[in-house]
């Protein structure tokens, strides 16, 4: 049975292909800038808004959540109904909800809006890699898949940067601005340029599956941000967190015994498919609660402007892209183990120096800590990518594309609840105001912005409290870098080279037809 995806990968006329990489890159970009160029503004909203700390991890976390519960079945509707009708819609949602999301001035209307938005970069994520995937042929889509990873690493730290430069004239409002006129050229360019391809005779869409993945993944991350609020041995905390838990449990027995999963489960027997995801997932989860954490050290703490604190990161863009580039050519040589457990070490020891940081401290420490991570970052990036995407036949390419896209923003929101969750846990607990109204108290404890603002002795010793929870925010980073490490190291001890997996595309989309279900 031929595959019913088009057009074939290679029919597109050779010179469209680096208008098609270019037009899926910027709309890639535009959605994960979005991810942490709201960082760089979460001191302007504290202030402006009144937002507390569960708040600020709100505003930024609703996107990433609804980004990821989401990208599973709007990347299947994509592979159904075509991938460029995804990115039209995913780009005008995206543009539509940034442009309202510019004119608010309420927190809980901007967590809102900001889950909008990541409705509309569900249907666009998915839908770049699987463009790109089934469009150029085999021998120039490594090429076309390192480009991708770097614009996926590289578009946050930029993002930061421009979102900086912005915030030096205007408000956090021109931020979504930005959005808006990002998600207005991505739209022209899929309008001339990008293909429809489609995957016509999928199944119907595992709704049972999908309701399942969401109502965990939300009541999960939910629970693990207001953890610091009500405390993390609070019964609602743990009731919450194992509720999440087992649904997503469910979510795994329920689609083993589906005929067409969402996802199936069983093709994390495959060590490169199962390492990819884990690596790509660890290291979002260092990154964006890296960045949230980072944004507020940088202004609230040494008392950076919105840009200078943007341009401090940039040791680690320009560490990282160069890197990310390189890694095919040492990935060739030395194989994927090798370069892809040091970029995770990499990692690793940046957080490691990052979270030796205090009120006091210069900016080489800084740099000395973004040079290894960004390095490690993209090492270990493009490796884990291909290593998802090679894994598996042509005509599963969508699924590895899904896993890839959900790996990246899941690790990212859970990143972002985690790391900010225990940095607001410990500096709650740090703050000691003793002989102050419980009221003024209480506006110290809800964020560093607020104790600010109180000013005198509160203000310093909120600043202190700050640096405790960040130390531990990022030593938990280093954690999961190690962890992600060690799972790689194991996983690819012995298992084979991913080509060995889809050496013959043609043969191996017969035989996927006529034994495996349609995953997507």
């Amino acid at each position: 049975m031929p595959s019913t995806r088009t057009p074939a990968a290679g029919s597109t006329p050779a010179v469209r292909h680096n208008l098609v990489l270019v037009v899926t890159c910027v709309a890639l970009g535009s959605v994960v800038a979005a991810m942490a160029s709201l960082n760089v503004a979460l001191p302007d909203l504290a202030r402006e808004t009144h937002a507390t700390q569960t708040q600020l991890s709100w505003i930024i976390d609703a996107y990433s959540l609804v980004f990821a519960s989401l990208l599973l079945p709007a990347g299947a509707l994509g592979d159904r109904f075509g991938r460029r009708r995804a990115l039209l819609a995913g780009l005008a949602i995206f543009g539509a909800g940034s442009a309202a999301a510019s004119l608010t001035t309420e927190p809980s209307t901007l967590i809102m809006l900001r889950g909008v938005l990541g409705v509309g970069a569900a249907l666009v994520m998915p839908a770049t890699l699987s463009t790109i995937t089934s469009t150029f042929p085999r021998a120039q889509r490594a090429r076309a898949v390192s480009v991708w990873a770097a614009v996926a690493g590289a578009s946050a730290l930029v993002g930061l940067f421009a979102s900086g430069a912005l915030l030096e004239g205007w408000s956090w409002r021109s931020v979504f601005l930005l959005n808006v006129a990002l998600a207005l050229v991505a739209l022209v360019g899929t309008l001339l340029f990008v293909p429809e391809s489609a995957e016509p005779r999928q199944p119907r869409l595992d709704v049972g599956g999908a309701v399942l993945a969401v109502a965990g993944l939300v009541t999960l991350v939910y629970s693990v941000i207001e953890a610091p609020t009500r405390g993390w041995a609070d019964p609602v905390t743990l009731a919450g967190i194992g509720l999440g838990l087992a649904v997503l449990a469910g979510f795994v027995v329920f689609e083993l015994r589906r005929e067409n999963p969402l996802l199936d489960p069983r093709l994390f027997r495959n060590r490169h498919f199962a390492a990819g995801s884990l690596s790509i997932m660890l290291q979002f989860f260092v990154f964006f609660g890296f960045v949230f954490v980072m944004m507020q050290y940088l202004q609230l703490v040494r008392g950076d402007s919105a840009l200078m604190a943007a341009t401090a990161m940039l040791p680690m863009a320009v560490t990282m892209v160069p890197v990310s580039r390189a890694t095919p050519v040492l990935v060739g040589r030395f194989g994927f183990r090798g370069p892809w457990v040091a970029g995770l070490a990499g990692v690793a020891a940046g957080m490691g120096i990052l979270s030796r940081l205090d009120a006091s401290s210069p900016y080489w420490i800084i740099a000395a800590g973004l040079v290894p991570l960004g390095a490690g970052m993209g090492l270990a990036m493009t490796p884990a990518t291909t290593a998802i995407t090679d894994a598996l036949p042509r005509s599963l390419q969508n699924v590895g594309s899904a896993m890839n896209d959900l790996a990246r923003e899941l690790g990212g929101a859970l990143g972002i609840a985690v790391l900010g969750s225990l940095l607001s846990a410990a500096y709650r607990d740090h703050l000691s105001l003793p002989g102050l109204p419980s009221q003024v108290a209480e506006a110290a404890r809800s964020s560093l912005a607020a104790a600010h603002a109180i000013g005198g002795p509160v203000s310093s010793r909120a600043t202190t409290a700050f640096v405790d929870g960040m130390h531990l925010a990022l030593l938990g980073a280093a954690a999961a870098a190690v962890l992600a490490a060690v799972a790689v190291a194991v996983l690819l001890r012995s298992a084979p080279s991913p080509e060995a997996f889809a050496e013959d595309d043609e043969a191996l989309d017969i035989v996927d037809a006529r034994k495996q279900p349609s995953y997507l």
